[in-house]
């Protein structure tokens, strides 16, 4: 595994981890909340002798730059720095794989910038369209989504980082099993990162910067965008991976996604939850080696 430190054309410095040979087709995966670059090392090392394997920390998280202000962490941002990763490594292209809120900045890479992006794989991330009308007006998706405002409060990072972050290493319990799915190693790593100063509230303006929150008595939320669903086809073959047993995103955001996903495949887990990725990685290998075979 090699590591990159980046400085993109804006200024913002990324690091990312690698495997395999550069010149190879890329395959980036983007992380989201509150991992980084090490969700992916198991699918790096897997995919890394066929492809150039990339893993950024996004910018906010762990050994990546820290701008200041919710604005930086807007999806346009965020676009430019992948669009940046990619000119930086020499590619007019890549395979993205992402999860959570690094589905949330591809979803709107594949929207805006098509040329990019040959295929996308989505794991446990709701297309912006589906999630605005699921905030809107389904009560279940409402009532799991109220942390979103818990984590926009100037006070969050403190109390996520309070009791050796107790309440971070909580979020990787699969709801069902109660078993972490995280392995020790994994757990020092993350609280290693997240510990870096300023890191954490960083990490928390993704939550600040969107528009897309439940609604409230003071604010309209998702339920005061108006999203044409026209203006946010993905054009490009789609896959799909999601546990079920995610309670934070549920399946309901599935539902109509082939309208403005029309090529699309969906893998569910049903034992897999938000953290599938860690708890199923065979199954999640297999979807993509499967979905990457038919191109």
């Amino acid at each position: 595994m090699d590591h990159h430190d980046v400085t993109l054309p804006s200024g913002v410095r990324l690091h990312a981890a690698s495997v395999g040979a550069a010149g190879k087709r890329l395959l980036l995966f983007v992380h989201g909340f509150p991992e980084c670059w090490a969700a992916w090392q198991a699918l790096l090392h897997a995919f890394g002798g066929d492809y150039f394997a990339v893993a950024p920390d996004l910018r906010g998280y762990n050994l990546s730059g820290k701008p200041q202000g919710v604005a930086a962490y807007r999806v346009q941002p965020l676009m430019d720095d992948l669009r940046g990763l990619l000119a930086h490594f020499g590619y007019r292209q890549c395979i993205l794989v992402a999860h959570d809120w690094g589905g949330a900045v591809a979803w709107s890479l594949a929207v805006h910038h098509p040329e990019l992006v040959s295929r996308l794989v989505i794991i446990n991330s709701p297309h912006p369209v589906a999630f605005a009308r699921a905030l809107s007006h389904d009560r279940a998706q409402q009532s799991a989504s109220q942390y979103m405002l818990r984590l926009r409060e100037p006070d969050a990072a403190a109390l996520l980082l309070r009791d050796d972050c107790a309440r971070l290493l909580a979020l990787f319990r699969n709801p069902v099993s109660g078993l972490s799915a995280l392995s020790q190693a994994q757990i020092d790593l993350y609280k290693q990162a997240w510990q870096i100063p300023g890191a954490m509230d960083a990490m928390l303006n993704y939550y600040r910067a969107s528009p897309l929150m439940p609604p409230t008595a003071q604010r309209r939320g998702a339920a005061g965008l108006e999203l044409e669903a026209g203006a946010f086809i993905v054009g490009m073959p789609t896959l799909v991976i999601w546990g079920e047993q995610d309670h934070a995103l549920l399946p309901v955001l599935l539902d109509g996604l082939e309208t403005v996903v029309p090529d699309l495949r969906i893998q569910r887990v049903p034992d897999g939850s938000h953290w599938v990725v860690h708890e199923r990685p065979e199954v999640v290998e297999a979807a993509i080696r499967g979905f990457l075979a038919e191109g």
